[in-house]
């Protein structure tokens, strides 16, 4: 009996750090879907060239890259790297300018907007989203670039904490708003050139803003995606 009671004992201690497992529906079929635990998230990045840094390491281990890889790398608990992820890849020559790419991560800034609207204390996103993939050699090309790190270092250099208005709570759920309406705009701007880097670039502001804490870098986001959608406008007519 005494026996029965140590090893039940043991079992129980040990459940306790097992991950959390949940059972999810699947084409009429239930599967387990290992739920990932915080403890086991990377911190999400303070500056853009950490950020930068996160994407190499995430392409040194396949030869493509999904979203959900990506995702992992910068962390899924935070709008602030999201937006960053989001708006860098969009702003990004070459990458940006891929016929479909706007328009894929204009969805996935509106999901992740659209729950922290909800109040989500976590962002979930299709898996076919997830699934989406870029080639080591072109996240490689983006990280290395010139047009990249350069403007990421001088921005880098000028963050502090400031304004905190505009990234408070309010703040937040305003960037939130703006960046959904800039998300479903995301598709027209790819008729226009360059207009879904200048998106991306406001986007980036906002990313950066939250994550820094940095109210004038919400402001400059404000700037640019109110020029940037005002001229895609215009490019339309």
């Amino acid at each position: 009996m005494g026996k029965t009671r140590c090893l039940c004992h043991g079992v129980l201690q040990n459940a306790i750090f097992l991950e959390p497992v949940a059972v999810l529906p699947l084409d009429g079929k239930r599967e387990r879907a290992t739920i990932p635990s915080p403890m086991d998230e990377e911190p999400p990045p303070n500056n853009l060239n950490e950020l930068l840094d996160r994407f190499d390491q995430a392409a040194e281990k396949s030869e493509k890259v999904s979203l959900d890889e990506i995702m992992d790398a910068v962390g899924r608990r935070s709008f602030g790297p999201l937006l960053l992820l989001a708006g860098l890849i969009i702003s990004s020559p070459g990458v940006g300018d891929i016929p479909g790419v706007p328009t894929v991560l204009g969805l996935f800034v509106l999901l992740i907007a659209f729950q922290l609207l909800r109040g989500s204390d976590h962002f979930w996103l299709p898996q076919w989203l997830l699934n989406r993939s870029v080639s080591r050699e072109t996240l490689k090309k983006m990280t290395s670039s010139k047009w990249v790190r350069k403007p990421a270092k001088f921005v880098d250099r000028l963050l502090k904490e400031r304004l905190e208005i505009l990234i408070g709570s309010k703040g937040t759920y305003a960037i939130a708003i703006v960046s959904s309406v800039m998300s479903l705009a995301m598709p027209l701007t790819e008729l226009v050139p360059l207009s879904a880097n200048g998106v991306g670039a406001g986007i980036v502001a906002f990313g950066v803003a939250l994550i820094a804490r940095d109210g004038l870098m919400a402001l400059i986001g404000y700037v640019i995606a109110a020029a940037t959608v005002t001229l895609a406008t215009f490019g339309l007519m």
